[in-house]
């Protein structure tokens, strides 16, 4: 490229932005637009064609991405309903088994969770037990 045709930094910059704009929009246009010397010379007709091309590419990716955008938040949409609906029922089933199971049954159960599964209220009144304990002499 020679830069003695351009006066300033900025228009060797927009130089290396069309020519950069044209072989990456040409690739997804599958070789539609044709390569252009933009020098002082160049006609405003030629810029103007490929800043259209460079538009309709440009509006060309945005519709995809859009589409698939969309196709993916109906696939979620229909996840999130699945999971609502296994949520629902899975509540309706533990609050029959509760109602069902006999407190000894619930208490063994309960014994045998992790707690990180017991309700937030079970774990802080376990946690506040060992603390009245602790309030013994320091010394």
């Amino acid at each position: 490229m020679s830069t003695g045709m351009y006066q300033s930094p900025m228009e060797v910059a927009v130089y290396q932005l069309h020519n950069f704009s044209i072989s990456f929009f040409s690739s997804l246009l599958g070789g539609d637009v044709v390569s252009v010397k933009l020098d002082n010379s160049a006609s405003g007709a030629s810029v103007v064609a490929i800043d259209n091309k460079i538009e309709q590419a440009m509006d060309l990716v945005k519709n995809h991405l859009m589409y698939a955008v969309r196709e993916e938040v109906e696939v979620l949409k229909e996840q999130i309903k699945e999971l609502l609906e296994k949520n629902s029922q899975l509540e309706r089933e533990n609050s029959l088994l509760k109602t069902l199971a006999s407190p000894e049954q619930l208490e063994k159960f309960q014994s045998r969770l992790p707690a990180e599964v017991l309700c937030p209220e079970e774990q802080s009144s376990g946690v506040a037990a060992p603390a009245q304990y602790s309030g013994g002499s320091a010394v």
